[in-house]
């Protein structure tokens, strides 16, 4: 006789960075990624969204990003590569104490904003963020745009790849997000943003911009916690992935 086995995916959102939220989606996800202080965030915020995650029993990673508060760390930079490693290895270090300083464990790693981005087409500076990170832990996994040179880098430092997928951004015909600045990048619609990540997650497919069908594996769905119905869409897509018989939880790193 044979044994069904049961689709699971992780549902992740990012936390320490103001948002109003944080509290309520610690009741939904099954991963938060805590801001390190250089987008969002500071010392004390870190160790209290620490702590309540534990209380919750969610995986935690660290969520670093280039030294830009003033955008919230959406402004592309140029740095060089041997910085990039330094203030990765800086931040998630400093979470990974905070973390074990709990009596826990860093799960993963996922970028922020632009480092995100430019990572996720950059081969070099993935490279170089999958360096720092195996530098801190080699038994953590990396999150990272799926199909992207992240993946790519995480793999072949020998961490664990995991794809992620956004439920409520645009996506383009090559695999990567519609910049924010452009037409299409946000899915402002619950029933139109939960139908594509139930499709992403149990077909492996996202509908483009211009159409296309686009090929993507999705281990992980993003959730943003700051828009005005934030909260509403985060129950709305966990009562679906639920109802459609997936099982929600953190890779195993």
């Amino acid at each position: 006789m044979s044994i069904e086995t049961k689709l699971t995916v992780d549902l992740n959102a990012d936390l320490g960075e103001g948002g109003a939220f944080d509290a309520e989606l610690l009741q939904i996800v099954s991963s938060v990624n805590i801001a390190c202080g250089w987008h969002a965030g500071d010392a004390a915020t870190m160790q209290a969204t620490v702590a309540q995650a534990m209380r919750h029993g969610v995986a935690i990673g660290a969520h670093p990003s280039y030294l830009d508060r003033a955008n919230f760390g959406r402004s592309e930079m140029n740095l060089p590569l041997e910085t990039v490693y330094a203030e990765v290895l800086y931040q998630v270090g400093a979470l990974a104490a905070i973390v074990r300083a709990q009596g826990g464990r860093l799960h993963h790693v996922k970028p922020h904003g632009a480092l995100y981005n430019q990572a996720a087409r950059d081969p070099a500076l993935a490279r170089a963020i999958a360096d720092a990170v195996r530098a801190v832990d080699p038994n953590l996994a990396l999150y990272g745009l799926a199909g992207s040179a992240s993946i790519t880098a995480a793999s072949a430092t020998g961490l664990r790849a995991i794809s992620e997928v956004f439920a409520d951004r645009g996506y383009q015909a090559n695999g990567s997000l519609v910049p924010r600045s452009s037409p299409g990048a946000l899915i402002d619609d619950t029933q139109e943003a939960v139908a594509r990540t139930l499709r992403m997650v149990r077909e492996g497919v996202v509908v483009a911009v211009d159409g296309s069908r686009v090929a993507i594996a999705a281990e992980t769905v993003c959730l943003h916690g700051d828009g005005a119905h934030a909260l509403d869409f985060a129950r709305a897509l966990r009562e679906a992935l639920t109802a459609a018989g997936v099982r929600l939880a953190a890779p195993n790193a």
